[in-house]
């Protein structure tokens, strides 16, 4: 009970640093001059205790919006609002002991994200040359997602009883190419950790957390999910700083 009160106060104390560095940054983006908006449309997958553990596995459709403020040709600040819903089940995996039960497992994921993006190479936004560059995201999410547990009589029966609010690091790699001067695409590959062990209800939390006939699998190895899929947006602003004068 005393280690899930102070998850909680963690939490809320997250929480408000979030919003407080989100607060302070208001003035930058304000004065912006380069600005990104577009969106993530792909696929999700669930790495946990029931089902596959293949890295990239995509079990369902994901779409998020995406904005970033361009400070340099290398790097950015991102934003970003993903949704999709988890699915794994152990007819998926190819590992024997799973495949000897049918416990299947989906969760709806609301993800808000903050963080920097890098670019390998010069991303100029406004000369005429086509660019293509890989980069890195990381930053820190906050999602929600759903508390239930597995009827094991009924393995496909899942029983939701409350949401909950978590933390997870973004770890995304990917590559983009810039179209023309107001539109790139974009390809990545993004692994969440998360800081639960419940998103496949293996470990159920709150008024089931000391019932152990609800809890299977490695017990307290937090989970991953993945998002895979396209980007594409468009940019807007007046030149920013790091263009050279013609």
């Amino acid at each position: 009970m005393e280690d899930h009160v102070n998850t909680r106060i963690s939490q809320i104390l997250m929480k408000k640093i979030l919003i407080l560095c989100f607060l302070l940054c208001i003035p930058f983006i304000s004065a912006a001059q380069m600005h990104e908006v577009g969106f993530f449309l792909g696929g999700s997958n669930l790495i946990g205790d029931v089902g596959s553990r293949k890295f990239i596995n995509t079990k369902s459709p994901a779409f998020g919006l995406i904005y970033k403020y361009n400070i340099t040709t290398r790097y950015s600040l991102r934003g970003s609002f993903s949704y999709s819903k988890l699915v794994n089940r152990n007819f998926f995996s190819d590992e024997p002991n799973r495949l000897l039960s049918f416990i299947s497992a989906e969760n709806q994921i609301t993800e808000f994200s903050a963080g920097i993006e890098f670019n390998f190479f010069d991303f100029n936004l406004h000369d005429y040359d086509n660019h293509i560059s890989p980069y890195v995201y990381v930053g820190i999410n906050y999602f929600s997602y759903n508390l239930f547990y597995i009827n094991k009589n009924s393995p496909n029966d899942l029983v939701e009883y409350d949401k909950e609010l978590e933390f997870s690091i973004p770890l995304t790699v990917g590559a983009k190419a810039k179209l023309n001067q107001k539109v790139i695409l974009g390809f990545e590959i993004g692994a969440r950790y998360s800081f639960t062990d419940n998103l496949d209800g293996s470990n159920p939390i709150g008024q089931f957390e000391n019932n152990p006939n609800l809890k299977h699998g490695a017990l307290y190895n937090n989970d991953w999910y993945v998002f895979t899929g396209i980007t594409l947006s468009f940019t807007f602003g007046r030149l920013p700083c790091y263009c050279k004068e013609k």
